[in-house]
């Protein structure tokens, strides 16, 4: 039985109309992310016009290097994701899988980093709360760019660890041979969430690890 046909749900006419749904459904549930995420970003920029100099001040007390190497480390990712997606369309099962399994480990590298970086945070009492500590005359400002970092940096490594919860499931079907070149809709939504994720962190950056001198 060709597979294609044996994928399409009984609500759907044909195979095409069935991804056209599914990559609909995925845009639309992205645009809802970025309304989510959009005002967690207009938040950071007006108390960013506001507190310039506290949100410098805080910028430079993030780790830069770690920043760094997570951003390679999830263009990375996107990379191997797009490979993974042309892979199944051209019935290629294994390399597919390789290359979702190099995704998963990426992210879930990304996401030792981050844990690291949090670390970080925690023995230098910059988390918010009681205990936070900062030398300086605007400490008050500076804890409201770490609530900030926390909060949009936490809800994208929340994202992500959904991302590879997805890819975990994505690599048990592509290993039970459910994907081919006539159907990989899975594949190419996951992969549009996974590139999501990754566009979200290359706002982050330069947002909290960039912003170090302020005039």
């Amino acid at each position: 039985m060709d597979k294609s046909r044996s994928a399409v749900a009984e609500q759907f006419d044909d195979i095409e109309q069935q991804h056209s749904a599914a990559t609909l459904g995925m845009w639309v549930f992205l645009a809802t992310e970025v309304l989510f995420f959009g005002g967690m970003f207009a938040c950071y920029l007006v108390y960013r016009v506001l507190y310039g100099g506290a949100f410098a001040a805080g910028s430079r007390e993030m780790n830069l290097t770690l920043g760094s190497i997570n951003t390679a480390v999830l263009l990375c990712s996107s990379l191997t994701m797009v490979l993974a997606v042309h892979s199944t369309q051209h019935d290629r099962r294994s390399r597919s899988i390789v290359f979702l399994v190099l995704t998963m480990v990426l992210g879930a590298t990304f996401l030792g980093i981050k844990g690291v970086e949090y670390a970080q945070k925690f023995r230098e009492h910059l988390v918010p709360g009681v205990d936070f500590q900062f030398a300086g005359p605007q400490s008050d400002h500076v804890q409201i760019f770490f609530i900030l970092y926390f909060l949009l940096t936490g809800f994208h490594a929340l994202h992500l660890t959904i991302g590879i919860g997805v890819l975990s499931v994505i690599i048990l079907r592509a290993s039970r041979k459910d994907f081919s070149p006539g159907y990989f809709s899975p594949v190419e939504v996951a992969g549009l969430y996974w590139h999501f994720v990754d566009i979200v962190w290359i706002f982050l950056y330069p947002l909290l690890y960039l912003i170090r001198v302020y005039r």
